[in-house]
């Protein structure tokens, strides 16, 4: 046991770096004694995870450890983190919610569980909306740097419109965003279809990405605007629920 700690924690060290580090490096960073590290690297770089770059006497992550991270895409899909948490979501709401992650200046739907008795909506699984419209795209737009955010919508033609509703132009994107910053949670009302609206709240990676939006959707005139307050509230526990795993 004492081994695989170490190994791994040699392994965690060299993907934290910017670059290959020297074993006294390694040895010094992570207090382990300098045959120890060598032993681990000598292993490590048979199994192919460390390669040994001997002009300049320093090691790397190997191809291996890529094999790792590529492995983990497809055993821990986001749709797979994601379905049992929208799940509960609709339980906990009585209505219609959904998954969606950016792809480029539009969202794409990972998941949707419609609720018993809600009306269909046209963000089903691998529909595609412009982001800038929808309570999903606005709650991770939200969280990415103002520069990204111009260039996913360089001109006037970035921006579709569907209902007559929702910003035309970047200025009045980066105001909406604002608000959604200010707000702690993303909306629309009938931006995307005439009657319905959404609130959204974005899920985050382990470092504080945004990573997608999760939203539910609902028939505005059949909810109140004090109980769209309990709506928000079960979005946010639901984002911070994927958040999490």
């Amino acid at each position: 046991m004492p081994a695989a700690r170490s190994a791994v924690r040699v392994l965690a060290f060299l993907a934290a770096q910017a670059g290959p580090a020297p074993a006294v490096t390694i040895a010094r960073s992570l207090g382990l004694p300098r045959s120890t590290v060598y032993h681990l690297l000598s292993v490590l770089v048979d199994e192919g995870f460390v390669d040994h770059l001997p002009e300049e006497r320093r090691y790397g992550l190997g191809v291996a450890a890529l094999g790792l991270g590529s492995a983990y895409t497809r055993q821990a899909p986001l749709t797979r983190l994601a379905r049992p948490v929208v799940s509960r979501l609709v339980d906990a709401t009585g209505q219609s919610a959904h998954l969606a992650v950016l792809h480029g200046p539009e969202v794409l739907y990972l998941v949707q569980e419609r609720a018993p008795g809600r009306p269909a909506l046209v963000t089903d699984v691998d529909v595609r909306l412009p982001a800038h419209l929808t309570a999903s795209g606005r709650a991770v737009l939200a969280g990415l740097p103002p520069a990204q955010v111009r260039a996913l919508f360089p001109d006037a033609s970035s921006f579709v419109d569907r209902t007559g509703a929702g910003p035309r132009d970047l200025r009045s994107l980066q105001r909406v965003l604002r608000e959604v910053r200010a707000r702690g949670h993303a909306t629309e009302d009938g931006d995307v279809t005439p009657g319905l609206a959404s609130v959204a709240q974005a899920a985050t990676d382990h470092t504080g990405r945004p990573v997608a939006g999760i939203a539910v959707t609902f028939r505005a005139a059949d909810v109140a605007p004090d109980e769209r307050a309990g709506l928000v509230a079960a979005v946010v526990r639901a984002a911070a629920d994927l958040s999490r795993r």
